[in-house]
């Protein structure tokens, strides 16, 4: 028997499982990597060292287009060559999807092309404004669950959005800026990923222009992320969660 279902409801499209065995037993179109074990890298993250750039698809909601309905947000993640090498997908409640908009809590379950989930995402239920210090956002990075590598913290500032990027222990590593409310004239939007210094600007998270139809009437959007190809295997997954929480903050609009 096959089914398309995980435990939270939420599924790849190319992804088919046996229930009497729990194994993939369809991985149409899906490119595979085996990458050897690296010592002191997390399970699940060596494709990671293999890589300085990674880029974000938001699926496509027909149903959200179509009606407004918000749904679950399902994302693809490629390399620079555009094959797949995970997939993300939110877990949470419609509730929480219907009333608290872009603020809802959330985790975000990544999973690489064998169905297993590598890294999570998790962000708690706070009230989101640029203008009060008491609002601030926050999530944490575990690889693989239950082990937790990193944070982002958002930084007071009231015109440009600014955050810290710590490990495990919560000592700042590095800072992410945007621009100006999150908001630029141009098609890319681009966050800068800096040292602590802010002397040097080692990558970036760029919200990509997807075409006017997709920009008006969907939030479905497009991310480009860059950084050292030997930056921490942990802040490489830590980046990937930063770009899930800047798109909630700042391009998850209902049209």
């Amino acid at each position: 028997m096959k089914l398309d279902v995980y435990p939270w409801g939420l599924v790849p499209e190319r992804i088919v499982i046996d229930t009497s065995s729990g194994q993939i037993i369809d991985r149409e179109d899906m490119n595979m990597y085996e990458v050897p074990e690296i010592p002191g890298c997390p399970p699940g993250l060596e494709y990671l060292t293999q890589v300085d750039q990674l880029l974000i698809k938001q699926k496509v909601e027909v149903v959200e287009a179509l009606v407004g309905f918000e749904s679950n947000n399902k994302y693809e993640v490629l390399n620079s060559v555009g094959q797949n090498v995970f997939y993300a997908v939110e877990e949470n409640d419609c509730l929480s999807r219907q009333c608290c908009g872009p603020m809802r809590p959330f985790s975000i379950h990544v999973l690489d092309n064998f169905g297993q989930e590598i890294i999570t995402v998790t962000r708690p239920l706070k009230c989101m404004s640029c203008f009060f210090p008491c609002c601030l956002q926050e999530l944490e990075v575990q690889a693989p669950p239950g082990n937790t590598v990193g944070y982002i913290k958002q930084q007071w500032q009231p015109l440009s959005p600014k955050f810290i990027v710590a490990n495990e222990h919560m000592e700042p590593v590095l800072k992410i800026h945007g621009p100006f409310c999150g908001w630029s004239c141009l098609p890319d939007v681009d966050f800068e990923i800096l040292t602590m210094d802010e002397v040097s600007k080692i990558g970036k998270i760029s919200k990509q222009w997807t075409g006017l139809l997709r920009e008006v009437f969907t939030d479905s959007d497009n991310f480009g992320i860059k950084f050292p190809m030997d930056l921490d295997v942990r802040m490489k997954a830590v980046m990937i969660g930063a770009c899930f929480l800047i798109d909630f903050m700042f391009f998850e609009t209902t049209n």
